[in-house]
């Protein structure tokens, strides 16, 4: 029925039967023309598809051996029980899982895979859009590089990459911007097409643009026209566009192009199991802010390396004082007005979120349900993708992060 209210069960993409059949029914083909990979209910297809719909590169896991992860399954989590934090029902882990969309998730204690579940279309081989888990990634990336001595957080954005002298990010440290206390022209309002985050999915080509359209065309040309409003520094905002910079700071220190960078820092030294996708605008420059593709299994072990204080594979892969950065950085005083009311006591370093708590919880967060929740007390490290109908994370915190936090104090007490 057309206005059917879809949940995780009858919206599941395997019993819709997008892109099925040789060739598919007309009615089941999906298109980047119509946006199909970011609406729902296609787009629980797409997330697990996205190099079928944009453009990719390849982040390459070398040649090296596999990190292998022990793997000892429990059957205890589905039942672990906790109460929402928004109208406190009750609810098992695994009921959280449908209600939260969920497409793949995957739970690590001290070391060792203890529950892993993929749903619809996604497998264990699959790549999954992790939007701004990327982020994450990226701050890592940048941590490292001041932990070398190669980068100053203390310098103004207009020293670092002179093409933004004359925007707002122009007077704006690098510490400002990896922490987004930066002051802009730009609202991350997603069910706005006018929004700043609107205008950069049209320089991305993100979505089909409207006919006539004249904007910037690669993320190059539209980050300078950011404008500046009010004093950078005082307060947390989240705005997508300070990854994009710090993305092509990255670039631009390492004098090649951010795919092969996360490919020769990260990916590489961390035994992967699977290339990674990242999309790409028209010039070639990957979409820092949330154009990763990785496998599941990869997203935890990236998780479970920040873990372990950076030693990962084997090694010490990440430089500890760069891990630290990220996990104990950020200003809870900066972040608090920003009024995000289920991670009290919060704040935000380095592109991660410090998430508050006696346990020293720190989290990527994407889109949609996509999600690195490492709790450090715990020894425990959560990787998640979904496909929720809602993007911002206000719809599924209320029933994921207690989630999060019963199942890491269920394992904790053996």
């Amino acid at each position: 029925m057309p206005d059917q209210i879809l949940d995780a069960h009858t919206s599941d993409p395997k019993l819709m039967g997008w892109m099925e059949g040789l060739p598919p029914p007309p009615d089941k083909r999906l298109a980047w023309a119509r946006a199909d990979h970011m609406r729902f209910p296609t787009h629980r297809y797409a997330y697990a598809h996205m190099r079928e719909f944009l453009p990719t590169v390849r982040v390459s896991r070398g040649q090296g051996p596999v990190w292998q992860l022990p793997m000892a399954l429990r059957d205890d989590i589905d039942a672990v029980r906790f109460n929402s934090l928004d109208d406190g029902r009750e609810l098992t882990w695994a009921e959280s899982l449908a209600v939260n969309f969920t497409d793949a998730v995957l739970v690590i204690h001290k070391g060792t895979i203890v529950y892993e579940r993929y749903f619809g279309v996604t497998r264990p081989d699959s790549t999954h859009i992790a939007f701004s888990v990327t982020k994450s990634f990226i701050g890592t990336l940048a941590e490292m590089l001041i932990a070398e001595g190669r980068l100053d957080p203390s310098a103004p954005m207009a020293d670092l990459i002179p093409e933004l002298n004359g925007s707002g990010f122009a007077d704006a440290t690098l510490r400002q911007v990896m922490d987004m206390t930066t002051a802009l022209d730009f609202s991350e309002e997603y069910t706005d097409p006018n929004s700043g985050i609107g205008a950069m999915s049209n320089a991305l080509g993100l979505t089909p643009r409207m006919p006539g359209y004249k904007g910037p065309t690669d993320v190059y040309a539209y980050l300078p026209t950011i404008g500046k409003a009010g004093t950078h520094g005082e307060r947390f905002t989240y705005r997508t566009c300070n990854t994009e910079v710090l993305g092509w700071l990255i670039a631009r220190t390492e004098g090649k192009r951010l795919d092969r960078v996360l490919s020769e820092r990260i990916w590489q030294p961390l035994g992967m199991e699977q290339d990674a996708d990242f999309l790409i605008d028209s010039s070639g420059m990957p979409f820092a802010g949330g154009g990763l593709n990785p496998c599941l299994r990869d997203m935890a072990r990236f998780g479970e390396t920040m873990r372990l204080g950076g030693v990962g594979n084997g090694a010490q892969a990440i430089a500890s004082a760069a891990v630290s950065a990220c996990r104990e950085g950020g200003h809870p005083d900066r972040f608090a007005p920003a009024g995000y009311a289920f991670i009290p006591g919060g704040a935000y370093s380095s592109q991660w979120w410090i998430m508050g708590g006696n346990h020293g919880v720190f989290s990527a967060r994407g889109i949609h349900g996509q999600a690195i929740w490492i709790d450090p007390v715990a020894e425990v490290t959560i990787a998640r993708f979904g496909s929720h109908p809602t993007a911002a994370n206000a719809a599924m915190d209320p029933t994921s992060l207690p989630a999060f936090r019963a199942v890491a104090e269920h394992l904790m007490r053996g």
